[in-house]
């Protein structure tokens, strides 16, 4: 077989690997959506490297028009790449792929029915999860709560991937960017993926503060007041580079 018959071989074969993939997805996966999967999937891998997340556990979304973008279920996120795209529809009927999505998919898709948010970002970070065993509301320890619209609710118990726990986020979301998902973990949502992705950390480090100072044998924290903290609320308003 002559060079040229062999590269038309290759680039056909090519070819039809990719339209078996198009078929298997339901739908061509858009410019966007590629690009969108790509800042995903980096974003997941970031919550393992800043241990925020331990093997598969956690998830990560992006909504791109009436699509959301989610981290299918189990897979490691270093193992992930671009064939692997999986989206579903805001109903929950799966557009893109062939994995499995996440099983907080139901936690996921309230937040987009719901609200503005573009991007959700869910982790069981150690220190937000270990506050959500102790109380039902953050402490105003730190004034970054006003970054995430207000104190931080703990929505109550339910198992995983149920409706339930569903609904139990959104009571504790209502106003709010971020909220703790008792014995369970965090979840934080933003216009977009890096945005998510620091209210989440920043979610992390104010529980971490406030086990430490209430850690401290024989003190007491003491803590902001709600005119404080609203205070804070509309400097914020005006905080960062305009334009």
């Amino acid at each position: 077989m002559t060079e040229q018959s062999w590269n038309r071989r290759g680039a056909q074969g090519a070819r039809e690997e990719a339209r078996a993939v198009e078929q298997a997805r339901g739908r061509r996966v858009s410019p966007e959506e590629a690009h969108a999967w790509e800042a995903l999937v980096a974003t997941a891998r970031r919550t393992v490297a800043d241990g925020l997340v331990v093997g598969t556990s956690g998830n990560v979304s992006v909504r791109v028009g009436d699509t959301v973008l989610v981290t299918p279920s189990g897979v490691p996120y270093d193992r992930l790449t671009p064939r692997d795209v999986t989206g579903v529809a805001l109903d929950g009927g799966q557009v893109l792929g062939t994995l499995v999505p996440t099983s907080e998919l139901p936690m996921h898709l309230a937040v987009y029915r719901t609200t503005g948010a573009r991007a959700v970002v869910h982790t069981h970070a150690v220190h937000a999860t270990a506050v959500s065993t102790l109380v039902r509301e953050l402490p105003l320890v730190h004034y970054m709560a006003a970054a995430l619209g207000g104190p931080v609710r703990v929505a109550p118990y339910a198992t995983y991937g149920t409706e339930e726990l569903a609904a139990h986020m959104l009571d504790a979301l209502a106003g709010r960017s971020g909220c703790l998902l008792q014995n369970h973990g965090t979840l934080t949502c933003g216009d977009t993926l890096d945005q998510a992705y620091d209210r989440t950390a920043q979610l992390e480090w104010m529980c971490r503060l406030w086990l430490t100072a209430s850690g401290v044998p024989g003190l007491t924290p003491s803590l902001l007041t709600g005119e404080q903290l609203a205070e804070v609320g509309e400097r914020l308003r005006g905080y960062g580079q305009k334009g």
